[in-house]
């Protein structure tokens, strides 16, 4: 799937745009951080710069112009600190094969992003690789770098110790190179390199014990492609899938202790709760506290690095559900939705029985009578359920409707006789009754398939607008709540609340959202950017700007767009405004 979307980004230039910048946002939500947690580098950084070019054309020109102009000057630093580097292994004794080069251009794109700063620095965007034969080189190697020039203060990291999930190893380091420039530097070995190329790629044909990996080193290196298969199994919904793989593909990792002094990697903010569900699922449920270097914490503490953590656990304890909320592994978020699935598809079962029941009963039919007739076993195709449990669930959720079900399953005689004389609230369907307490009925631009005059719900964490794809839940007490399809809520449901919702051509509303626009800090840049609003036909509803250490600007603006067209063309026309380095959509 890997070596086909790449492919696929290679030949991407003779499509539309709009396909063309879909494409590019699946393969830079999805596809690069994939290749990177199976440690395939090579296609992570190509991925990467050709979704750049066609999300942020402009920007990826600017950015590529600019590096183009500073190349002869680049590339005599580059051989100068190369020659240095040589010149210092050599006269120690070391072997190694030393080469320099610059970042590529997304990784710089984000690194002026988060940094704030202009491209003013021409060689903090260089990277250094020494390989060495044996560990115990890059160790050497590392001194000698450090005796050789004054190193950045945090910017050490030993992935050769305590490896990255994907069997990444290697020294990094960060110094103030030739005239103070500040260069990165990785150390590593042959075998090290090569991993870090091809990741998981590199050991398919390995066995137990060829080549000297034991079975311990292969569960290591394989253990995240285990998990996805545990995550498939728990979790049916495909959208869900993709979802929670989505959590650990961006994880920047933490290190911590058993205390049995085993070491556990773990996304940077990972809670106890992550560790508890890490070491066993039954943990996890039963998890009441935890004593972090011996001292107890609370549930929500942030884990760091060289912790040692001890789960303190109740027999027959559940999970909270708010846990899911600020947990980082998927598979904590995973086991939490499905216990959490689980107590409420029970719970809905016994609802969606006890209603068909109490309906039956008016008809003078029981429902085991109605079981060993058959009727039920014979209605549920038709009825499109592909068995009486998940019948009973659909009426318990409020998906179905008793009336709507009764005349597939009882007998022609019952029907014609109609049911006992009972109050007006009583033959009301549960669903009804649940609408009543909603908010004010309003169609919002939206048609509910199966269900008309339904309250709607727009919650603040997507900010759907027409033309973005959607789907809806059954909420109690809101109706229906729609969300984006790639919202992270969306996890939050049950896919049994899951009903079908489109767009209504036939009217427009104007929907909020929000854009987050970063440029420089210059006078009549915000006047700028109101007037292409303006020509754009969207109303500013609010406006947040603040101003970086460095002379930088974040704005962000909340405005109404009638659709998903209009916003992308208003976020275009601002892109292209002098000194504007990036825009954005915000979800909250």
């Amino acid at each position: 799937k890997l070596a086909d979307r790449l492919h696929n980004m290679r030949t991407l230039t003779h499509l539309r745009e709009d396909k063309q910048r879909r494409i590019a946002k699946e393969t830079l939500d999805i596809y690069a951080p994939l290749a990177n947690r199976l440690g395939i580098n090579w296609i992570k950084t190509e991925l990467e710069d050709l979704s750049f070019k066609y999300l942020y054309p402009e920007e990826y020109r600017a950015l590529a112009d600019r590096i183009a102009k500073t190349r002869s000057e680049r590339e005599a630093y580059i051989q100068r600190v190369i020659g240095a580097l040589r010149g210092e292994l050599t006269g120690h004794a070391i072997k190694a094969e030393v080469t320099g080069r610059p970042k590529h251009l997304w990784s710089i794109r984000q690194k002026l992003k988060t940094s704030g700063r202009e491209f003013d620095h021409l060689f903090d965007i260089l990277a250094f690789r020494i390989i060495v034969d044996r560990v115990a080189e890059c160790y050497e190697a590392l001194g000698l770098v450090h005796s050789l020039w004054k190193p950045v203060p945090g910017r050490f990291k030993d992935y050769i110790a305590l490896p990255k999930d994907n069997s990444y190893q290697s020294l990094h380091t960060a110094v103030l190179g030739p005239e103070a420039e500040r260069i990165e530097i990785q150390i590593r070995t042959l075998d090290m390199h090569r991993t870090a190329e091809l990741g998981v790629a590199a050991h398919w044909a390995y066995k137990e014990g060829q080549y000297g990996l034991t079975s311990k080193g292969a569960d290591h290196r394989f253990a995240w492609l285990k998990q996805l298969l545990e995550w498939q199994r728990d979790l049916t919904d495909p959208t869900d899938f993709m979802e929670t793989v989505k959590v650990d593909l961006f994880a920047n990792e933490v290190y911590v202790f058993t205390p049995e002094g085993d070491v556990r990697a773990f996304p940077r903010g990972a809670t106890p709760v992550d560790f508890a569900y890490a070491i066993h699922t039954d943990l996890g449920h039963e998890c009441t506290g935890a004593r972090v270097n011996g001292t107890q914490v609370s549930l929500r503490h942030n884990l760091q690095n060289g912790d040692v953590v001890e789960i303190l656990r109740t027999k027959g304890s559940k999970p909270n559900p708010d846990w899911v909320k600020f947990v980082k592994t998927g598979r904590a978020a995973t086991k939490i939705r499905a216990f959490v699935r689980q107590e409420e598809n029970a719970r809905s079962h016994q609802i969606g029985q006890e209603l068909l029941e109490k309906e039956l009963k008016r008809y003078g039919v029981g429902l085991n009578k109605l079981r060993r007739s058959g009727r039920i076993e014979a209605a549920l195709e038709k009825l499109k359920f592909n068995n009486e449990r998940e019948m009973l669930v659909a009426l318990g959720y409020g998906k179905a409707q008793v009336q709507q079900l009764l005349p597939d399953l009882l007998p022609e005689d019952k029907l014609s006789s109609g049911p006992k004389e009972v109050p007006p609230e009583a033959r009301e369907s549960a669903f009804k009754r649940l609408m009543k307490k909603v908010l004010p009925k309003g169609k919002g631009g939206i048609t509910v398939d199966g269900l008309e005059g339904v309250a709607l719900h727009f919650p603040n964490c997507c900010a759907p607008v027409n033309g973005d794809e959607i789907v809806g839940f059954v909420t109690r007490g809101r109706g229906v709540t729609i969300h984006r399809k790639d919202c992270p809520r969306v996890l939050d449901y049950d896919p049994a609340r899951r009903v079908d919702v489109h767009w209504d051509t036939s009217t427009r509303q104007v929907r909020p959202v929000e854009i987050r626009v970063f440029s420089a800090d210059t006078p009549g840049l915000l006047a700028s950017m109101s007037q292409s609003f303006h020509n754009a036909g969207v109303n500013i509803t609010a406006v947040n700007c603040k101003t970086t250490p460095d002379r930088r600007a974040v704005n962000n603006f909340t405005v109404l767009v009638n659709d998903l067209d209009q916003l992308n063309r208003v976020m275009r026309m601002i892109e292209r405004i002098e000194g504007v380095s990036s825009v954005e959509r915000v979800a909250s």
